[in-house]
């Protein structure tokens, strides 16, 4: 079976607090990308707002909009105007109370296929992702308006190729990749706001930025898939803290975990050409789904078992 390549683009941004700027800064990086050949393009998590998780402020939830709402609805338009698919993650307001770390999948005719809400949310010093972030439902939505459901892991199936959509602290979970390529996801998409603490840059920063690129890699690997991972750049300062310098590296791997683009520590775009092909010779050479012992994995269902 042949199939036809699909070219990826990656937006890696700054941030401004004025959405309005941000908004239109990444319609200019989306055109950019499509001037290049990009078909499906993702954008950063939370990419039209500033990382608002370092601090534990009530008023930071006037930063949320539904889905659909502004930011999605101008996407969606240059999604249709540009024959594109966009991932656009923002920070969602499902109902009162019940906010999300979500991202909308919107296809190449503007349409919204629906919505992914992250399904890991982290807790860490300036990373007060609890706070804010109702985890995404465990549970595929059977509703005719998916995206007003909870839609759990699941595949979207676009014009250009089916993609997986994660968000940032999934990167780091073995399972959800693997349910996504069981699910028949072709491409993981995992935009990301990820950084270093700047107390800990020079002792661990090379080490934290090698684990977090090898982890999305192995993904690739273990499951013969393209990875592609959209991270932020630049220091976001936080009243009594040194802030997050996000590290950037946003990159685009292929089934056998080598990279095909990737960007420093400055804002850019990434553009790769991936060919579905290598999914299929990957997967022949190295049969790992076939392999998979699944009369023998019940105990993963536990958290722990020592």
């Amino acid at each position: 079976m042949t199939t036809t390549p699909v070219t990826v683009g990656l937006i890696q941004e700054a941030v401004t607090t004025d959405a309005n700027a941000n908004i239109e800064h990444a319609i200019k990086r989306v055109r950019e990308a499509a001037e290049r050949g990009a078909q499906i393009i993702s954008l950063q998590e939370l990419f039209n707002a500033p990382y608002f998780c370092q601090a534990q402020t009530a008023e930071r939830f006037d930063l949320a909009e539904s889905i659909p709402g502004p930011a999605v609805e101008r996407m969606q338009k240059i999604a249709q105007e540009l024959a594109v698919v966009l991932i656009v993650p923002i920070f969602e307001r499902q109902a009162a109370g019940v906010y999300r770390n979500s991202a909308a999948i919107v296809d190449a005719d503007g349409s919204l296929l629906g919505v992914y809400r992250k399904m890991h949310i982290p807790d860490d010093p300036l990373f007060y992702e609890k706070y804010y972030f109702t985890p995404g439902d465990s549970h595929i939505s059977h509703d005719e308006d998916e995206h007003k459901g909870a839609n759990g892991f699941r595949v979207w199936n676009t014009r250009y190729a089916k993609i997986g959509v994660l968000i940032c602290w999934d990167q780091w979970y073995p399972e959800a990749a693997r349910i996504n390529a069981l699910l028949g996801a072709e491409i993981l998409f995992y935009p990301t706001a990820i950084g270093w603490h700047p107390s800990e840059k020079a002792e661990h920063g090379a080490a934290q930025l090698d684990a977090w690129r090898t982890a999305q890699r192995a993904h690739a690997i273990a499951n013969g898939v393209f990875v592609a991972s959209a991270n932020r750049v630049g220091h976001e300062d936080e009243k009594g803290t040194e802030g997050i310098e996000f590290f950037g590296h946003s990159f685009i791997s292929d089934p056998f975990g080598r990279i095909l683009a990737e960007a420093g520590t400055e804002p850019a775009v990434l553009v790769a050409e991936c060919d579905r092909n290598l999914i299929e010779y990957t997967r022949r050479n190295w049969p790992f789904l076939r392999d998979r012992r699944i009369d023998a994995y019940g105990p993963i269902l536990n958290r722990y078992l020592g």
